[in-house]
């Protein structure tokens, strides 16, 4: 241990790190011994110099050290230690992907899994990485080596173009790491439905793969509407659209600003054997569009709404919640008696508890009565370590309109 650069923290600041929270904040540090370039490893240190854990440094984030291994002795800087835990990861997710059924998931959940900022989703024989903090990015030929070899895909791309990365002084970087090029659309199914994924353009890498649960449960809850209209708010390509359809639903309507986004929803349709007719498409604002169905005193039996992320920082925290409570008001003026309301934040600011109390303050500004039935989170292929509960980001309330 002696070799590596060690953090010794403030004193009486080590609690989180015992309790083995994977982020080791600028504010607990009282100096650094040695000289780390940003991702080096470094030994993470007790005010009286006890080693806690092992880390990959960070000058530049406010995240100073990402953490990931606690025993002194673990070799955390080998090719081995990296391998056994791609290795665990993607054996995890293997009973998800063995029927057939389901051909797309998220493979490696970045601090959830052991792996502080890496991100590896599986599009059948497309892998698609993301390296979001220095630590994965110092170490980037040897994931994609290991990857390589793990999983023998077609392709690996990267879609390291996120905002996170800036924090760590990152610039953006998109491409083909190894292997052929991947198709314009790649062709995923989800629990048997097929949907076709822009795994360079789209947003995340391709598709919301984190609402594949919650998708299933709204088919679920649609079979037992008997043909209910549906509204899609923020649809992206459709795919709470489809499985609408495919639970029994007479018709959807998608609102997207992305023309783009509603035509591969078109293709979804299409390749899934429904007919265009089900379904309309309005471009345009979600809150704009939303109005605009409640002046034309349209009405709906379930509606869903899943918009982009609204606040990114604790600072944006209050300008989200109006933002959240805007959309679920609209939304709640549209269901009919009896109907569901599907409401998600993707925020990581956004406590699940302000999240109801968002939803609660809507319903009440007008004036209906509305019951919470579900809970929702992100899909099990995205898991939550219960020493990083910030990794819980997607909260969503499945609610019913009773008057």
């Amino acid at each position: 241990m002696n070799t590596h650069p060690r953090i010794i923290l403030h004193t009486r600041r080590e609690a989180s790190v015992r309790r083995r929270h994977p982020w080791l904040f600028s504010g607990a540090v009282a100096r650094i011994e040695g000289q780390p370039q940003s991702g080096a490893l470094v030994a993470i240190c007790s005010a009286d110099g006890a080693f806690l854990a092992w880390g990959h440094y960070s000058a530049a984030s406010q995240i100073r050290a990402r953490l990931f291994a606690w025993e002194e002795n673990c070799a955390p800087e080998t090719a081995d230690f990296w391998r056994a835990r791609l290795e665990r990861a993607v054996a995890a997710r293997k009973p998800l992907l063995a029927d057939g059924t389901t051909t797309a998931c998220r493979l490696v959940n970045a601090e959830s899994d052991g792996i502080p900022g890496l991100i590896v989703d599986w599009y059948g024989d497309v892998v698609v990485v993301q390296y979001l903090s220095a630590g994965v990015e110092a170490r980037r030929e040897l994931f994609n080596e290991l990857l390589m070899a793990l999983l023998h895909p077609a392709t690996l791309y990267e879609r390291s173009d996120v905002d996170v990365r800036e924090k760590e002084r990152l610039a953006p970087r998109v491409g083909l790491l190894a292997g052929a090029e991947p198709p314009e659309v790649v062709e995923i199914r989800e629990h048997g439905l097929r949907f076709g994924v822009d795994v360079r353009h789209g947003h995340k890498t391709g598709f919301y793969l984190d609402q594949r649960d919650n998708r299933a449960r709204l088919r679920a809850a649609v079979v037992q509407c008997h043909a209910p209209t549906v509204l899609n708010a923020f649809a992206y390509t459709g795919g709470f659209a489809v499985y609408a359809l495919a639970g029994g639903a007479a018709a959807v309507t998608n609102v997207d600003t992305s023309a783009e986004a509603l035509r591969l929803g078109r293709e979804n349709l299409a390749c899934n054997g429904f007919a265009e007719a089900a379904v309309e498409d309005i471009e345009g604002d979600a809150f704009t569009a939303l109005r605009e169905l409640h002046r034309q005193k349209h009405a709906f039996d379930v509606v869903i709404l899943d918009p982009p992320k609204f606040a990114f920082t604790q600072s944006d925290v209050q300008r989200a919640a109006r933002g959240y409570k805007d959309i679920n008001m609209q939304a709640i003026r549209l269901l009919r008696p009896g109907g569901l309301l599907f409401t998600f934040s993707c925020s990581g600011a956004i406590s699940a508890d302000l999240f109801q109390k968002i939803v609660f303050g809507a319903a009440l500004d007008v004036k209906r009565d509305v019951q919470i039935i579900g809970r929702m989170m992100q899909s099990s292929d995205h898991p939550v370590a219960l020493t990083f509960p910030e990794g819980e980001y997607l909260k969503g309330l499945m609610c019913r309109v009773v008057g």
